[in-house]
């Protein structure tokens, strides 16, 4: 019986999703607490894979569960295995061709950035900050030029392992509300560090160090040396995996809206 799980993570104090021999990952954890509540090992797979630091308010994982469990068992049962920073929100019998990663038709990613002259403290690891003041408008018209289909080797890291670097950006979104400003972003899938590059390119366009058009260049260019570092991964948020309808899953797609820093 195959079992796919929705998902939330605080990934401050997890060395990732990916599991590594340390064991300090999301997924080792979600896997020692499967392993609980089935009785043997359990392996899952992930829609989308997040680093070092990196957060999510919706990924979906499937499971072929090796017994039978009461469906609850794999949310609350699960849960009281799970270190805090992690929980179940919810699970469901899939059909067996079913898969977290390769049923998804897009990802989106948000990026929360809290734009004032002093560092918060509070929300420390949950939001990036950058203390320099910010241009909205420059930053919206750059964020314009990374919609579409491109290629996108100028915001990609060294280490990603994808296939080809073209990817089709469905949504590239700027908006700000007092001291924060917020990033989204939608494509079927995105390059390594991908998402933070870009936010670092239109930070550097929101302080002035580049016009909008250079977010154009950047992209023609193709060459990662000429943009900007990479941004913390301490803003960064899974906010949501959309699927077709016919697999009909709990909170299908579900995006952080509007922000509330206190919620998120």
């Amino acid at each position: 019986m195959r079992i796919a799980l929705g998902l939330e993570y605080d990934g401050a104090a997890f060395a990732g999703w990916q599991t590594q021999p340390q064991g300090n990952t999301v997924q080792d954890a979600l896997e020692r607490a499967l392993a609980e509540i089935a009785g043997v090992p359990v392996r899952v797979m992930c829609a989308g894979r997040t680093d070092a630091g990196v957060h999510a308010a919706a990924q979906v994982v499937h499971f072929d569960a090796p017994v039978a469990r009461p469906e609850n068992a794999w949310v609350r049962g699960v849960n009281s295995c799970l270190p805090d920073s992690i929980a179940v929100r919810w699970s469901c019998v899939v059909p067996d061709d079913f898969h977290a990663r390769y049923s998804a038709l897009s990802r989106s990613y948000r990026y929360v950035l809290y734009n004032h002259a002093v560092r918060p403290a509070l929300l420390h690891g949950r939001v990036g900050w950058f203390h320099l003041p910010l241009d909205i408008e420059a930053m919206y018209a750059g964020a314009a030029l990374l919609a579409g289909e491109q290629d996108f080797s100028a915001f990609r890291a060294a280490e990603c392992q994808a296939r080809s670097p073209v990817k089709t950006l469905h949504r590239a979104e700027v908006l700000r509300q007092d001291d924060y400003i917020v990033f989204d972003f939608r494509a079927s899938a995105f390059l390594h560090h991908m998402v933070r590059n870009m936010v670092g390119a239109l930070v550097y366009v929101g302080k002035g160090a580049h016009p909008p058009e250079w977010i154009a260049e950047l992209i023609a260019g193709r060459d990662r040396r000429l943009a900007a570092p990479t941004f913390s991964p301490s803003g960064l948020y899974l906010s949501g995996v959309e699927y077709d309808a016919c697999w009909q899953l709990p909170m299908n797609g579900r995006i952080i809206a509007p922000f509330d820093p206190v919620a998120i």
